[in-house]
């Protein structure tokens, strides 16, 4: 359970990528430079404190956003983002045990200490 401090907390949604073998210093090196538009959009959607951890092909995506849904579907409209994404998709290939009709591999939070 958290403690709830004054100030509001935003969930924290995390969830399961995987890069194509071989395509792992492309990644790397794509969100070194990513385009402050799409940066830019990404707050204006609610998305902030934005971390993905790599290991290997494994990504670990953990970011704080009030409806991640919503933000999707904003997202899915943006050309900015759907240029990214275009990009994107050939680096990536499907996450282990993504279930029919999942997007991504989500994580459930089972512990977290601020």
């Amino acid at each position: 359970m958290r403690w709830e401090s004054q100030e509001a907390v935003l969930p924290r949604v995390a969830f399961r990528l995987r890069i194509k073998a071989g395509k792992e210093a492309e990644y790397d090196a794509t969100h070194r430079s990513v385009s402050p538009a799409l940066l830019s959009k990404l707050k204006e959607v609610g998305i902030s404190e934005y971390s993905i951890f790599r290991r290997e092909q494994d990504l670990f995506l953990v970011m704080q956003v009030e409806d991640f849904e919503s933000a999707w579907r904003t997202l899915d409209k943006d050309p900015t983002n759907l240029k990214w994404q275009e990009e994107m998709a050939k680096l990536f290939e499907p996450a282990p045990d993504l279930k029919p009709g999942e997007r991504f591999a989500m994580m459930k939070e089972v512990f977290y200490l601020e």
